[in-house]
């Protein structure tokens, strides 16, 4: 019978600069609102998000001079340096592990591009070893935490006794813009903050959740609901405000369908842990979910202290519900471009 995988550590951070959401609204207006004639008409967006404060790889001033991809490349290697390895160091040591005591890091960062990716970066400045096996990711957005997990976990899996770090960085603050404006660039500067998370798991081990099974829902034709648009001075985001009500129409059968093969249905779930996309996400899921509004605490709270960080967000909302004590089945959730579901399935083991 294989050893079940477990995880044994999970680690969160952010960058130092704070922006409160009033400050973001005041941003936002001096460098959106001469371009985009709607910005007064959206202006609830920033009161309706749920978000009180959130933090950025530099500081406010930084993002009112025009940046191009150069400028923002350079701060996306620096800054995602050192958050990747604030969260493995403390991952590492949380579980009691050396940088040398990994066989596998697998990297999920959507916001920026490294080559050579920030694990290959990392190894002049962390005890990894040589032979270490390098998964870098790209392109799994908001669902990056989830499915990267779930990655490391099927790579525990099939190697017993292998231990794996996975660490996923988001710096969503550098793909701000202030040409061409429309609507998605008004809310993106209402949710969007950076974020990074690191966990190791391995199979065998005793740790604080066993991971039991993993499962993805890509919906066809949905490609312009989420994603980047390649332009001159970087991403550009895409972001489809049809999300919610998409979410709210489509999320229960689409869970359904992830937990069926795993003998598993909704009312067998104790706690679902979502990535909290924005308030109305939140909304969403618990109508989807059958769940009593106000459900989903923990997720709104996150959201509230750090807006959406994309991929390491629904690791901040585990990692409070760690502290709180997981309940005995719960499952992780997140949604990304494709436009994608991705579930992780978890039993406390304690």
């Amino acid at each position: 019978m294989t050893a079940p995988v477990t995880l044994l550590s999970l680690a969160t951070a952010t960058p130092p600069h704070v922006l409160t959401q009033d400050e973001a609204l005041e941003t936002g207006r001096h460098l959106l609102a001469g371009g985009f004639r709607d910005f007064d008409r959206m202006v609830s967006v920033f009161a309706n998000a749920g978000i009180a404060e959130r933090q950025l790889a530099r500081p406010v001033e930084w993002y009112l001079s025009p940046r191009d991809f150069t400028e923002r490349t350079a701060v996306y290697l620096e800054v995602a340096l050192d958050l990747f390895m604030a969260v493995a160091r403390d991952a590492l040591a949380q579980a009691g592990l050396e940088a040398s005591d990994v066989d596998t890091i697998v990297t999920v960062s959507s916001t920026g591009i490294a080559t050579p990716s920030l694990d290959a970066r990392a190894m002049a400045h962390m005890d990894f070893r040589s032979d270490v096996s390098r998964v870098p990711v790209f392109g799994l957005g908001c669902a990056g935490g989830v499915s990267g997990l779930a990655l490391a976990t099927r790579l525990a899996r099939a190697t017993p006794g292998s231990t794996v770090l996975f660490v996923t960085v988001e710096l969503c603050s550098l793909a701000f813009r202030t040409e061409a404006v429309g609507k998605a660039d008004v809310i993106s500067v209402a949710l969007f903050g950076d974020g990074a998370a690191a966990c190791v798991v391995r199979s065998g081990d005793e740790g604080f959740a066993q991971l039991c099974g993993s499962a993805e829902k890509t919906w066809p034709d949905t490609l312009d609901i989420m994603g980047w648009e390649m332009e001159p001075n970087g991403f550009g985001v895409v972001l489809n405000r049809a999300i919610p009500a998409f979410a709210r129409r489509n999320m229960q059968q689409a869970m359904d369908e992830m937990l069926g093969p795993q003998g598993l249905k909704i009312g067998d779930v104790d706690r679902f842990i979502c990535h909290p996309g924005g308030a109305k996400v939140v909304d969403a899921m618990e109508t989807a979910f059958g769940l009593n509004q106000g459900s989903l605490d923990h997720e709104r709270e996150i959201l509230r202290r750090h807006g959406n960080m994309s991929a390491p967000t629904a690791l901040f909302v585990l990692d409070r519900m760690r502290d709180q004590g997981l309940p005995p089945l719960s499952v992780l959730t997140a949604l990304g471009p494709g436009f994608t579901a991705s579930t992780l399935t978890m039993r406390c083991a304690a």
